[in-house]
């Protein structure tokens, strides 16, 4: 097996994986479950938005809305599903059960306790951090 290292900027977070026997596209899976909704560069205009009843977030400036650190962790959660449990009102499904194929990684979350994370949980928010403006 190979052991891949790679560190996550300014967020501080390390994954530590086994690479899995297929590589994970983050863009692949942007365009399987959100570009319909946020559109094909993230800015909330894909072809189903305009049925929405509220609009998608423009996902191109989630850094430059903290403060020019892409908030990685805060980003997982919210396309998990785990931060909307109580949001009744949003329109954006829970993908924490879709993502979950595949292996888990392990993700320093910023407080030093390493968490298992899907790795396509990781890869989606990984093509995320490369649509920031």
């Amino acid at each position: 097996m190979i052991r891949t290292v790679v560190a996550f900027g300014a967020v501080g977070a390390m994954l530590v994986a086994c690479a899995p026997e297929r590589q994970v596209s983050g863009r692949a899976l942007y365009m399987d479950y959100c570009a319909s909704c946020h559109g094909l560069e993230g800015r909330g205009d894909g072809p189903a938005a305009a049925g929405l009843g509220k609009a998608p977030a423009d996902l191109t400036g989630l850094a430059a809305r903290n403060g020019g650190v892409f908030p990685r962790v805060h980003v997982m959660s919210v396309i998990d599903g785990y931060t909307r449990r109580d949001d009744r009102g949003s329109v954006m499904p829970e993908l924490g059960a879709a993502l979950q194929e595949g292996p888990l990684v392990r993700v320093d979350t910023g407080n030093g306790i390493s968490t298992p994370t899907p790795v396509n949980l990781v890869a989606l928010a990984n093509y995320l951090e490369r649509l920031q403006e």
